[in-house]
């Protein structure tokens, strides 16, 4: 029997890479309202804003700025330089004390694709943003994206955390590659996202059906929390946020061990109340013009949001 959650999912997949399908929405009549319950907005200082907002009662961040598939040499550029304004704006605030807001990084966005230089590239830039950040006394983590750029981002990654060993790494349950790679990086300090995975991926890679999505989740989970990293489990699942929690007694982990993750404007009650339980919980704040694609992507991890989110795209209020 066809999970009818998962022939969704895949359709909102394909259709987050159809410029067709993006020029109407972005150029439909959508609430400003609805971006915003999944986008802080499109400047740096909205950005601040929802991290002060967070901070307030209790909840940490990660903030992402949004764009990838970067072409141009200049853009990369300008990536870049938007998260060197980012940072020194949340450090001017007083937001990243000790880790409590950090940046996450889609390398694709600091110019990964662009040709034979492009890994090279994207670590320059990246190593400009870690200085930066270790200044500010915080961290960055990087994004996993597609599956073609898995080895690429993991090869980034050892080379930044020769300098910067508190780099975070995010890896996608969905990869039949995945538990092996938490087993790698499951070392003393070494910080691991573990999310379900966001892109359209080919069988040959990775599990196509919800069910074996999460079994995978909960081996990966396993292997992270019996490690001796900082696992980060970033889930919206009650299940799956309940087996974290059972986990991590087993292991004897203090809250200050492991973290959760959800994303800006998902479940918040939930978020507030891990948070006042004293669970460490970091939100994914993702700010700046190029929503479509997050947004897309976040309606296929979660369908329960798509019916939102076409309501108003159909709807002038």
């Amino acid at each position: 029997m066809i999970d009818p959650s998962t022939v969704l999912r895949a359709g909102l997949l394909g259709i987050s890479k159809s410029d067709k399908v993006k020029n109407l929405i972005e150029n439909a009549p959508v609430s400003r309202g609805v971006v915003n319950r999944f986008v802080a907005g499109a400047r740096t200082a909205d950005a601040v804003s929802a991290v002060v907002g967070l901070q307030e009662d209790g909840r940490l961040a990660t903030v992402d700025f949004l764009g990838e598939d970067t072409l141009d040499r200049r853009q990369a550029s300008a990536t870049r330089d938007a998260y060197l304004d980012l940072l020194s704006a949340l450090s001017d605030r007083g937001l990243t004390a000790n880790g409590a807001a950090e940046v996450s990084l889609k390398l694709s966005a600091l110019g990964l694709a662009l040709g034979a230089d492009g890994e090279k590239l994207a670590l320059e830039h990246a190593r400009q943003v870690c200085e930066l950040a270790a200044t500010c006394g915080t961290t960055v983590t990087l994004d996993m994206e597609d599956y073609t750029t898995t080895d690429a981002t993991l090869s980034v990654l050892r080379d930044l955390r020769a300098d910067f060993p508190w780099v975070g790494a995010v890896l996608q349950a969905y990869l039949h590659r995945t538990e092996s790679d938490c087993r790698d990086l499951a070392t003393a300090d070494s910080r691991v996202r573990l999310c379900k995975g966001a892109y359209k991926q080919p069988e040959s890679v990775a599990y196509q059906s919800a069910h074996d999505v999460d079994l995978s989740y909960v081996r990966c989970l396993k292997v992270l929390m019996e490690g001796e990293g900082y696992p980060m489990v970033a889930s919206h699942d009650p299940r799956l946020i309940a087996i974290a929690s059972s986990l991590a007694g087993k292991n004897h982990r203090e809250p200050d061990s492991f973290e959760y993750q959800m994303l800006y404007g998902i479940r918040p009650d939930e978020q507030r109340r891990l948070a006042k339980a004293g669970h460490q919980m970091r939100i994914y704040v993702p700010y700046g013009d190029q929503w479509y694609g997050y947004l897309v992507r976040r309606m296929a991890e979660r369908p329960a949001n798509t019916m939102f989110f076409l309501r108003a795209v159909a709807t002038k209020k």
